[in-house]
């Protein structure tokens, strides 16, 4: 047994012992690490119930009722159509998570979380969404036995089975990704200037929102999106819409089996390798290896495992890909080690915002 396994069997058998645990707490010095990592178990065992309360706060509309300030009980319980009694212990339950707060005798007013969730792009369509997963993982050993008829697997088609595409489903999911993406795209475009770069093609752009803003950001640049037909479409619609029909334009295909178009000098993967599996992510990256040109720069922003700002993403993600069908978060050793496979060197991480969401980073073609 090396130094490093033994010092952690002492550990394990430690914070396994309940005479150890009534110990550290007597002490002072130990007491706030005790607490501590009791609290994490808490969040961990609770941390269902928490995001039930916040889906029925976005289900009851709670935090736009309250966006003008301070409503009663008695007026929120009319409006909302749920008996007092009931929507007092929701109301109160969102309290302690700092998503309400009371105000005076009977009134409640929005909370420092309930007042960001407003702010922060996407926050109410993806609690709804996740009432798919939450049904999926109502029985999570049979899920992670078979995941062939989870509701996600059917929401995002394309995951399990990579060049399908339906118009009403592309539709619907490419709205759904369009709700954050304007907030990822400043993320991506503040810690990346595409200055003094010609053209970009997007890869799995979908509805052209990340383009579109690097179009506004850098008005020599031409776009390109390559996604799915039916999405396709929709990036077509949004570059006519916003002015940029002369600059922009997007080409139906499918990014695993056709030929990537050729040319651009930035290529960007956004939200796109975390959805597919190593083989397919690395077809993907020999793709764009060969479309890219010479000077090129290939763009990736991606949540990913191991990301010490935004403990538990990993976590997060793993479940979640395995129900929608495919792909898995990646550390950004592993994301350097499959570009540098593929032909590209010069890996590097350009920071975060929001580490949560995306960390970005950067490669060059390797010299032939």
């Amino acid at each position: 047994m090396s130094l490093r396994d033994w010092l952690l069997t002492r550990r394990d058998r430690m914070l396994g012992s309940a005479a150890f645990h009534q110990s550290v707490l007597r002490f002072p010095i130990s007491r706030w690490i005790a607490r501590r990592r009791a609290r994490e178990l808490f969040d961990i065992t609770a941390g269902f119930v928490y995001s039930q309360v916040l889906a029925a706060c976005v289900e009851l509309d709670l935090f736009e009722r309250l966006a003008a300030g301070p409503v009663s009980s008695e007026k929120l319980a009319s409006d909302c159509a749920i008996p007092r009694p009931g929507l007092e212990r929701l109301l109160e339950a969102a309290v302690e998570l700092r998503l309400l707060q009371r105000w005076g005798a009977d009134e409640w007013r929005l909370g420092d979380l309930g007042a960001a969730s407003r702010g922060s792009p996407g926050i109410a369509a993806m609690v709804r969404h996740h009432g798919m997963l939450y049904r999926d993982l109502l029985e999570p050993l049979s899920l992670l036995t078979d995941r062939s008829n989870s509701d996600l697997s059917q929401y995002w088609a394309y995951a399990a089975e990579p060049g399908r595409s339906e118009a009403a489903n592309a539709q619907r999911y490419s709205e759904l990704m369009a709700e954050s993406q304007s907030f990822v795209a400043d993320d991506v475009l503040a810690h990346c200037s595409l200055a003094g770069r010609r053209e970009l093609l997007d890869i799995g752009g979908g509805s052209g929102v990340f383009a579109a803003e690097a179009l506004k950001r850098f008005p020599e640049l031409r776009a390109r999106v390559f996604d799915l037909p039916d999405v396709a479409v929709l990036a077509d619609e949004r570059f006519s819409r916003e002015g940029y029909g002369e600059r922009g334009g997007a080409i139906g295909g499918d990014m695993f089996a056709d030929t990537l178009p050729g040319g651009a000098d930035v290529i960007s993967l956004v939200r796109i390798l975390h959805d597919h599996d190593d083989e397919l992510v690395v077809r993907l990256l020999r793709a764009a290896r060969q479309a890219i040109s010479p000077d090129g720069l290939l763009l990736i922003a991606e949540p990913m495992a191991e990301t010490p700002a935004a403990p538990g993403v990993g976590a997060y993600f793993h479940l979640y890909l395995w129900a929608m069908g495919s792909g898995r978060p990646r550390s950004f050793a592993r994301i350097r080690q499959m570009l540098e496979a593929a032909g590209f060197a010069d890996v590097r991480e350009r920071g975060s915002f929001q580490p949560l969401l995306v960390r970005v980073l950067t490669a060059r073609p390797a010299a032939r």
